[in-house]
C-alpha cells in the first residue's frame, strides 16, 4: 500500500510539512478547520471544515484509504487533536504529532501565568488598562467581563461580527512578524499589558520577545491538556515516521 497522508493543518509547520511530503513524492491532503478565510496555499491538496466528531473522522480516514495521520494542528486545537488520537485508535491508521515546544519565561520576562482563557480573564479585573489581547477572535466575547480595558487586537481576517468590547482597536494582517515590528505597534498603542496563548514555536514569538524588551508584563495562557501520543518536532522526523510506520506494517 502507498502511503497517503492526512495532515491536520493550519499552522507553519503543517505547511512546512506539506512541501516536504509533495517533494518526497508522498500522497497527501491538508485539512483545515475553516476558521480562517484565506488558507495559506498548499502544495498538496486540501479540504476545508470539520469531520463532524471522532466517528465523522474515523469515516473519513477509511473513506478516503488514509494510511497516516498527522496532527499539525496549533497546540491549542485540543478538541482535534484528542478527535484525533480516537478516531486512529478505532480504525488503526497510525498517528503522530507534530509539536512546537511551549515557551520558557527568560530573565526579563515578567509572565503571569493562567491555566486557561477563564484566568486570563479574571487576570484583567483590574482598572482600564491598554491590552494587547493575542488570543484570536474566537475568545473575544469570554472578555466581556473586563469592558473598561481598552483592546488590540491583531486578526488574520476581519471579526465579521459585533464586538463584544466596546473599547477595542482592530488591524487586521498575517504574520510572521519582527521583535522590532511589534515594538513600534507596542508603543504606537502605548499597550500596558499583553495576554498571549503559550503557541510555541518561533513564529508568534516576536510579541513576547517585543513585551520583554519593553518591560510590558505579560499574561500568559497554559496549554490544554492532550493525552499522550507520539510526537515529533520536524517535518523530515514525520518523514522518517512514515517510511519506519510503512516498513513496519508492510506497506
Amino acid at each position: 500500500m502507498i502511503p497517503n497522508l492526512l495532515i491536520l493543518g493550519g499552522t507553519t509547520e503543517a505547511t512546512a510539512l506539506a512541501r516536504a511530503v509533495a517533494e518526497a513524492g508522498i500522497a497527501g491532503i491538508v485539512s483545515f478547520a475553516g476558521r480562517v478565510a484565506r488558507p495559506v496555499r498548499q502544495p498538496l491538496p486540501q479540504r476545508v471544515g470539520g469531520f463532524g466528531g471522532v466517528s465523522g473522522l474515523a469515516a473519513y480516514l477509511q473513506d478516503q484509504d488514509i494510511t497516516h495521520v498527522v496532527d499539525a494542528t496549533h497546540p491549542f486545537a485540543a478538541q482535534m487533536s484528542r478527535n484525533a488520537i480516537a478516531a486512529c485508535a478505532q480504525t488503526g491508521v497510525p498517528l503522530v504529532a507534530l509539536t512546537r515546544a511551549p515557551w520558557l519565561p527568560r530573565p526579563g520576562d515578567a509572565w503571569t501565568h493562567v491555566a486557561d482563557i477563564a484566568g486570563a480573564v479574571a487576570a484583567l479585573d483590574h482598572p482600564r488598562k491598554r491590552v494587547m489581547l493575542a488570543v484570536g477572535r474566537m475568545h473575544l466575547a469570554e472578555f466581556a467581563p473586563n469592558p473598561q480595558h481598552v483592546y488590540l487586537l491583531r486578526l488574520v481576517d476581519a471579526p465579521g461580527f459585533e464586538l463584544p468590547l466596546p473599547h477595542t482597536e482592530v488591524l487586521v494582517s498575517r504574520g510572521p512578524f519582527t521583535q522590532a515590528e511589534d515594538e513600534a505597534l507596542m508603543q504606537a498603542h502605548s499597550i500596558d499589558v499583553v495576554v498571549s496563548k503559550n503557541a510555541g514555536g518561533t513564529g508568534a514569538y516576536a510579541k513576547i520577545a517585543a513585551a520583554r524588551a519593553l518591560g510590558l508584563p505579560v499574561i500568559m495562557i497554559g496549554r490544554p491538556f492532550i493525552p499522550v501520543r507520539q510526537e515529533v518536532t520536524t517535518p523530515a522526523q514525520v518523514l522518517n515516521w512514515v517510511s519506519h510506520c510503512a516498513t513496519d506494517r508492510g506497506v
